[in-house]
């Protein structure tokens, strides 16, 4: 341990004090600063030497450049300077939460690596937490001691409006909220950064969000900030996304309530293992992109089920199994890689889908109770899609398309749920032993009957936790993503008739309503001419709801979200009847069932 000098007037003196027998975890989150960074980290780890127990977390957000190697440079000069590397750019607030994931302290110092707020200033905020006597301190620009040198008038003004702005929604007790220096005691971090969703610009105000919530108590400090003249103009598009976000955290905290629906639960002891069961035709780039967000799992105990038609000369991880099934449903090859598991858990999950980081941390909790059989979570739409598959990604999570079950595409609150899709379900192996699998005279739809036999058989729960999150590849606008919403349609319908329980719902009936109401009332205008101003009044409401709930900033993406929602209401309402009559589901398999094969049939 180095040793820590005082004097009786070392300014120093109140945050030692405050550290006692800890120490302050520094965390720097660095992105493409390979130019500077070395000697950055080194000024910062001078400036608290010999004055306060430290360690210094430098996470390197997916640079493009050499700023991972910079880092490990001073990383292997002082033990107490760790490097974190992020395989992919993932934002400031997630590298933040990676820093911490890593650190020890018992405070910790979120502090911007390009050092425009010298870490010196940091005793100022250690002696503000101890007047104030709260929990976390802000660094404020528009302190009125602050001073500022080289922030430009077109910052402040934008800076100054945003802090009206989140004033007026969130009702913070501090002046700014985004300069990038702050102090937190270590439990409201390990208390708000489970609960979070934003990993990127707008992650302050989500974190002071949650904290605000549970009621820690938070006051601003002044700061000394030099830009060194290096700021650029501002980039709408990045302002309009911490705008929506900002937004976004003020519905699911003031509307939603989401934050106040999560508690938390104990990791059962010993954490069990997880069988993870992946069911394909053929190797594909999703299939690799899948095994890499498996391999970067923050929770280390789990096996990897796979399950090819035909054996591949592939060499597989230590922990994965490759199962060759031959040319079978979905539901038959699950039920192999279930036979074969030896998790106390299995996790479903498609291979055209990777999961993030905490996908079965944040899962495996809830096994804790005994009276919850499964857990699911959002397949959001990965924001690298391709431009029409992103599109069909936002007619999914469009609110007049997926309705109440908009959760399944973006995330929603903490719920308990009747029926989940097996893209992103996790199931007690008991559970699933104990119903004998998947039923194979299904498909799609097999997910459909497991999830009503744990509810209706067990008299067992499903959970859904938006923070059990994957990315799912879409298909593209428009037919791949019409002849997929067919399908699921059809197999809606069939369902509605045969197990009313957890498909017989208004919600599903919509769209056929909507259909049959254009078709009936377009004849019966026809026919009685004093009905047509109630018929196209009807449709005029529909097309202008329809607009609004696909609004884009782009007017090329809000007329083909629009185009996306009209044409599903219409083939789902279509299909949806055509599964009500059939006598049966088609029993074939459909080739082409994920993305990357409808891009190699064309």
């Amino acid at each position: 341990m180095e040793k820590i000098t005082s004097s009786q007037d070392d300014k120093w003196d109140s945050a030692r004090r405050m550290v006692s027998d800890g120490l302050l975890s520094i965390i720097m989150p660095a992105f493409n600063l390979g130019t500077s960074i070395t000697e950055n980290i080194l000024v910062v780890y001078s400036t608290f030497s010999g004055k306060i127990p430290f360690e210094i977390i430098v996470v390197d957000d997916g640079s493009s450049d050499n700023t991972l190697t910079e880092i490990e440079k001073a990383a292997a000069i002082h033990t107490n300077i760790k490097a974190v590397p992020l395989k992919r750019n993932m934002g400031k607030g997630a590298a933040l939460k990676h820093g911490f994931e890593v650190s020890k302290g018992n405070y910790v110092l979120f502090l911007d690596a390009d050092l425009d707020l010298p870490a010196d200033q940091t005793w100022k905020l250690f002696e503000r937490m101890k007047e104030k006597h709260v929990d976390i301190i802000i660094g404020s620009k528009h302190h009125h001691d602050s001073i500022v040198v080289s922030y430009p008038w077109h910052r402040k003004l934008v800076s100054i409006v945003y802090y009206w702005l989140v004033k007026m929604l969130m009702g913070f007790p501090v002046l700014d909220t985004q300069t990038g220096i702050k102090l937190f005691k270590r439990e409201v971090l390990d208390f708000t950064f489970p609960r979070m969703l934003v990993k990127t610009f707008a992650f302050d105000i989500e974190l002071l969000a949650i904290a605000h919530l549970k009621n820690y108590r938070f006051a601003d400090s002044p700061v000394i900030l030099n830009t060194h003249g290096k700021w650029p103009l501002i980039n709408i598009a990045t302002t309009l996304v911490v705008f929506l976000d900002t937004l976004a955290v003020f519905y699911r905290t003031k509307i939603l309530h989401y934050y106040q629906t999560i508690q938390d639960h104990n990791m059962p002891v010993p954490p069990p293992l997880v069988s993870i069961i992946v069911a394909y035709p053929s190797s594909t780039s999703y299939l690799d992109e899948c095994l890499a967000g498996i391999a970067h799992q923050s929770y280390s105990n789990y096996e990897v089920i796979l399950l090819p038609d035909e054996p591949s000369d592939r060499k597989w991880p230590s922990y994965a199994r490759e199962i060759p099934t031959g040319r079978i449903r979905p539901a038959e090859k699950r039920n192999i890689g279930i036979k074969h598991a030896k998790g106390q858990i299995i996790a479903l999950i498609d291979d055209d889908v990777f999961p993030l980081e905490n996908w079965l941390m944040q899962a495996v909790v809830y096994f804790s109770d005994n009276k919850i059989a499964a857990v699911g979570g959002p397949a959001s739409t990965p924001p690298t899609d391709p431009y029409m598959a992103w599109l069909s990604g936002k007619v999914y999570a469009n609110r007049l398309v997926s309705g109440p079950y908009r959760y399944r595409y973006e995330p929603g609150i903490v719920q308990n749920i009747e029926d989940y899709p097996s893209c992103n379900l996790i199931v007690r192996s008991d559970v699933m032993q104990k119903l004998g699998g998947f039923r194979t005279d299904f498909w799609p739809g097999e997910d459909t009957y497991l999830c009503l036999d744990i509810i209706k058989k067990l008299k067992m729960r499903i959970i859904y936790d938006p923070r059990v999150e994957v990315h799912h590849h879409r298909r593209k606008l428009f037919l791949p993503h019409l002849r997929q919403i067919g399908r699921y349609a059809m197999h809606r319908g069939y369902f509605a008739k045969k197990f009313p329980e957890t498909s017989r719902k208004l919600s599903y009936m919509l769209p056929s309503i909507f259909v049959l109401g254009v078709l009936i009332g377009a004849l019966v205008s026809a026919l009685l001419p004093s009905l047509r101003p109630i018929y196209f009044s009807a449709l005029i409401a529909y097309v202008l709801t329809s607009l609004l709930s696909s609004f884009r900033p782009n007017p090329l993406s809000w007329l083909l979200i629009w185009l996306g929602v009209v044409t599903t209401h219409i083939v789902y309402g279509v299909r949806f009847i055509v599964g009500i009559f059939a006598s049966k589901l088609p029993g074939e398999i459909q080739r082409f069932d994920h993305p990357s094969e409808i891009e190699k049939a064309k």
